[in-house]
């Protein structure tokens, strides 16, 4: 028997067809050990920063699963993904199974030619570039962990730092202040619709080239133009070329997706990766733009049939990253011609998106006419032109495949200069100057890439975690910081400024690049950095503990006793607090109203016989014991439990109810019976039962709840290890089980 080892069970079951069956493939489910929680037990830094994994929770079946199977291999082969993490996930597998001497193969793309050629050429696991990926996360466990630990004793406890996770949440913060500190100025935009006097041609717009200070000065232009005569006073043209832009990368691709998909990047990515393991796109964390020739070759071919042959373009581009990874690719598709795909709608979408990325980067630049049209009323040299820039397509080239891409250009009349025009319409709107704008989540991407702050495959789970801890919150497309996320920035910003800088950031990205070329080693990495970052920690110990965050407005006192306030955080961010606290607990919301303490109830706690008092909770008022978090008992609210009650029986305990429930991520549902039952799904239960035939249950049906799916998918299996719960994975299996007959 021959064992291949991959880390997606969709992967494994793709592979698996262009292997013929000679290979089991067994695939890890991603990372099987990590570090534990504890650094003392983590990490023996005396002895050089040794790591001391354990297998992660929940992974122990698996890996005894791959022991057993190897144990009876002749030949195990290790095919992870082909970037630094899968080459530690390789390495982490060997190690926990006790292979010997493992053959590593990866794979760029999963088609069957790409299978069956990475199959003929294995290597032994790369183990610089394990170093490189052991270094970054013994790295980021030094960095959270100890700032981490200072910033609960002098912030607030459960408040956390990360290595490159602050300087994205400095960049947030620095723009909120620069936004905070603008002062607006009010001035006169004055616009003119125009067109020729012989009456050819539609109607187009002209701006003033001058904006006006006042509304008396605007005012006076408009009736000096309405009275005179309008003309062409000059006319620029200029032949300009339009070069395609080069095949997507990570980055690229994330921004891409973000602003015209809206696609948040771990979401993003996590579509792509679905996309890579079912054969569609090649690898797609990478910092490449090549393609290879007989890529090159099919798109060229494909540009031929769709277009004509004088739309083939030279189409090559160089890797844009100073570092570029292990995948040597741009992200393309497997084969462009393919267009029907078995996937879902979001994944069609993104596959849309790099198809017509990678053959517009193979197509001829386009040629437009850029035109500058400037008009004037009247001769009076002080009244401001007007004018308009617009272009004419001549040639579309590559704007065919991606026309979204081209941005928006205005196709002018065919005037020349002197042309008498007619004036339809003129008007003058008063604006005020804007603010920078706050970062959305593409130019979070791009500016993280322009600093070098982390590398590509991480800005999804640099975005993530800034938002996960509710250090940055969105608004529509926006990310704003929290009042938390700004008291940790300027905590860190005022007390470890070097390690949060763009400088040290990056030098420490090309450091680990460094490892992974094997032009520097683990260990000096981790002992340069942690001898100046331990006494530097050590040297903050002693600074007192921030609970006082400023007076509060004047205006604002005290709802108890009238004394002036302070401002304070807490898990909700800012609030004011009486300055006589503790003697006095009056306290109001950051806006100024009064914020109520917890009210007694005149009822016991049937757990330990406290009082229970009403509280104001993240979520509205509740009602638990006293001595919270000592003892844990919330009373439950039946009234409105049986409002948002489904009426739907819980299958878990048998004993309450599916009910709507509110959380950090909004609406979910979960049974009445919680904390006992902690049983909980996505979205509303439909009533359904999942009859779907499991083999881990010996062929029996699931007999987890069905939930609503889309418009497409009515309701899915709620439990995520069914293969139910991804019911267009099954239509498209049962479609190939088909043709393969």
């Amino acid at each position: 028997m021959k064992l291949l080892i991959v880390e997606s069970p969709a992967k494994a079951k793709t592979i698996s067809k262009y292997l013929n069956n000679e290979y089991t493939v067994k695939a890890s489910v991603g990372h099987i050990r990590d570090l534990p929680k504890s650094n003392k037990k983590a990490l023996d830094i005396p002895g050089g920063f040794i790591p001391h994994y354990e297998i992660s929770k929940g992974k122990e079946k698996v890996v005894a699963e791959i022991k057993k199977l190897a144990q009876k291999a002749d030949e195990v082969i290790l095919a992870t993904d082909p970037d630094r993490e899968g080459e530690a996930i390789a390495w982490h597998i060997a190690e926990a199974v006790g292979l010997k001497d493992p053959q590593r193969v990866v794979f760029h793309e999963i088609t069957k030619d790409a299978v069956q050629n990475a199959m003929k050429h294995p290597r032994t696991i790369d183990l610089d570039l394990k170093e490189s990926q052991e270094a970054r996360r013994v790295l980021d466990r030094l960095v959270g962990y100890d700032l981490s630990g200072l910033i609960w004793k002098k912030l607030r406890y459960g408040l956390s730092a990360g290595r490159v996770q602050s300087p994205a949440l400095r960049i947030i913060v620095e723009r909120e202040r620069e936004i905070r500190a603008f002062v607006p100025e009010i001035y006169f935009v004055l616009s003119a619709l125009v067109k020729k006097s012989t009456g050819e041609g539609d109607p187009f717009l002209l701006t003033a080239t001058k904006n006006s200070k006042t509304k008396e000065d605007a005012e006076s232009i408009l009736e000096y133009v309405k009275k005179n005569n309008w003309f062409v006073a000059d006319i620029t043209e200029r032949e300009a070329v339009r070069k395609p832009k080069a095949p997507f990368r990570t980055s690229t691709l994330q921004q891409a997706a973000s602003s015209r998909l809206g696609f948040a990047p771990s979401r993003t990515m996590g579509l792509a990766q679905r996309l890579y393991e079912s054969g569609y796109i090649t690898y797609m964390r990478t910092d490449s733009t090549t393609l290879s020739k007989t890529a090159i070759a099919e798109a060229q071919e494909t540009i031929k049939k769709e277009y004509g042959k004088e739309f083939i373009g030279k189409g090559a581009f160089e890797a844009k990253a100073k570092s570029a990874q292990e995948a040597h690719e741009g992200i393309r598709p497997t084969s462009v011609a393919a267009r029907n795909l078995g996937a879902d709608e979001a994944q069609k979408k993104l596959y849309e998106l790099i198809r017509a990325r990678t053959l517009a980067s193979q197509m001829a630049d386009a040629k437009v006419l850029s035109m500058k049209l400037i008009a004037r009323a009247g001769d009076n040299e002080d009244i401001p032109t007007f004018s308009v820039n617009g272009s004419r397509t001549l040639f579309p080239g590559w704007f065919l495949a991606d026309p979204a891409s081209r941005g928006e250009d205005v196709e002018l009349p065919n005037v020349a200069k002197g042309d008498a025009l007619s004036l339809i319409e003129i008007n003058s709107e008063e604006k005020r100057t804007e603010p920078p704008y706050r970062y959305s989540e593409a130019g979070l991407v791009k500016e993280l890439e322009k600093r070098g702050i982390g590398r590509p495959s991480t800005y999804a789970s640099i975005i993530k975690t800034i938002q996960d801890r509710e250090y940055v919150e969105k608004e529509g497309k926006a990310l704003k910081p929290t009042d938390t996320g700004e008291i940790v920035s300027e905590f860190l910003e005022k007390y470890f400024e070097k390690y949060i800088s763009d400088s040290f950031t990056s030098e420490m990205e090309d450091t680990l690049d460094s490892v992974a070329e094997g032009t520097t080693t683990y260990k000096k990495t981790l002992t340069d950095f942690y001898g100046p970052f331990t006494k530097d920690v050590d040297s903050k110990k002693d600074i007192e503990k921030i609970t006082n965050l400023g007076d509060a407005p004047e205006e604002f006192t005290c709802p108890k006793c009238g004394s002036s306030m302070i401002i304070k955080l807490s898990k909700s961010g800012k609030f004011m607090s009486c300055s006589r606290f503790p003697d006095c607990d009056g306290a109001r919301t950051i806006d100024g109203e009064e914020l109520k303490g917890p009210e007694k109830t005149g009822e016991a706690c049937p757990e330990c016989g406290n009082d229970l008092v009403e509280r104001d909770g993240k979520y509205g008022r509740f009602i638990s014991c006293s001595t919270y978090p000592k003892c844990k008992y919330i009373k439950k609210d039946l009234e409105l439990e049986k409002e948002n009650s489904t009426g739907i029986a819980c299958p878990v305990c048998n004993n309450g109810y599916m009910a709507e429930k509110r959380g950090r991520y909004g609406v979910f549902y979960a049974c009445t019976n919680y904390p006992k039952c902690k049983h909980a799904i996505k979205t509303r239960p439909t009533g359904n039962i999942c009859t779907y035939p499991r083999e881990d249950k010996g062929g029996k049906p699931c007999g987890a709840l069905m939930m609503e799916g889309t418009k497409t998918i009515p309701e899915r299996c709620s439990d995520k290890s069914c293969p139910n719960h991804f019911p267009h994975k099954l239509e498209e299996d049962a479609s190939q089980y088909k043709k393969s007959l």
